[in-house]
């Protein structure tokens, strides 16, 4: 083998081998079979959800734009992660292409960090929606909901670049088994036999940079929302608006959490077995959650999926329910 071919091996090995959860047949059998339903209910949930923000004429608002955007990123990013988990979780070898794991960590990293500025731009939304309500459909006109859509893909396409191109410079001359159910960061970090201070330093500042930024925003805006609830003179009107914030908050505290613990550590702390768990959560779990929690605390989607189950099972009842509530 000439010395190009050895560098070339040194450098792009064929394929990573991938670790997983555990290696006992009898728990990885089990979480299969918990893991399915989760996975299930996050793609059925968040599609689910934007079939019917796109098919209610009632729905289409700013805050529903973003909410079916947002379910949207959830169904993508959890699928880029969670068939392949399930398939390798009944294998006895579970490998993964280099080019295949470069994609994978683009495509999630990308979508992961769009979620965050989409949620910065929900939060956005709501205040003007309470503190300033006359103006809402004059200030979050279609222009600026895209402008702000857009923003947010191309943040999270700019960081997704930036962790690929620079995780995929190292050399994995050593293992290629990564200590992970799927190709993140910090293990491909672990695993190369490169000076990896540059990855870490663009991994704390691009992801605190996206992080910090959008949390600041989140807090500015919830800031202003909350003087504004002081000054409603009504307490229905208080308790509307905590009530449409109280989902969009949980949303923001289960993925910050989460992703705070797994990226913005120094090296030295990572536990990759114990970040396979968090891992877990923020990939299927969070993804799960979040139509449940928009759709339970929020008395529009309630009442449209009700008269849409209604129209469905009993057509002429969903016909009378929409004429006694136009009258």
């Amino acid at each position: 083998m000439s010395s190009e071919n050895v560098t070339w091996a040194r450098v792009a090995p064929v394929e990573f081998i991938l670790l997983g959860i555990t290696d006992r047949w009898d728990l990885r059998v089990t979480l299969f079979l918990i893991f399915l339903p989760i996975y299930l209910v996050s793609l059925l949930g968040n599609m689910g959800l934007v079939l019917l923000i796109h098919g209610n004429a009632r729905l289409h608002t700013p805050m529903y734009f973003f909410l079916a955007n947002l379910s949207l990123l959830d169904a993508c990013y959890s699928s880029a992660i969670g068939p392949k988990m399930l398939v390798d979780l009944l294998l006895p070898r579970a490998t993964i292409p280099y080019a295949a794991c470069a994609l994978q960590m683009f495509i999630f990293a990308g979508l992961a960090d769009a979620e965050c500025c989409l949620l910065a731009a929900m939060a956005y939304d709501r205040y003007v929606a309470i503190g300033n309500p006359l103006l809402y459909s004059t200030v979050m006109s279609p222009r600026l909901c895209l402008a702000l859509l857009g923003a947010s893909g191309l943040g999270g396409a700019v960081s997704a670049f930036i962790h690929t191109t620079f995780t995929f410079r190292l050399s994995f001359c050593g293992s290629r088994e990564v200590n992970s159910f799927f190709c993140d960061i910090p293990p491909l970090l672990a695993i190369s036999c490169d000076d990896t201070s540059l990855n870490e330093v663009l991994l704390f500042a691009v992801c605190g940079f996206i992080q910090t930024a959008t949390v600041l925003a989140i807090a500015v805006s919830y800031g202003f929302i909350a003087g504004a609830v002081v000054r409603m003179p009504s307490a229905e009107g208080r308790r509307r608006a905590a009530s449409t914030c109280g989902s969009h908050l949980t949303a923001v505290a289960m993925l910050y959490g989460t992703l705070i613990f797994m990226y913005l550590r120094p090296s030295s702390s990572y536990a990759l077995d114990t970040d396979k768990m968090a891992s877990v959560f923020y990939t299927l779990v969070i993804p799960a959650l979040n139509p449940l929690i928009y759709s339970l605390r929020n008395k529009e989607v309630k009442d449209t999926l009700r008269r849409t189950r209604s129209r469905f099972c009993c057509p002429g009842r969903g016909t009378r329910d929409g004429s006694q509530e136009a009258g």
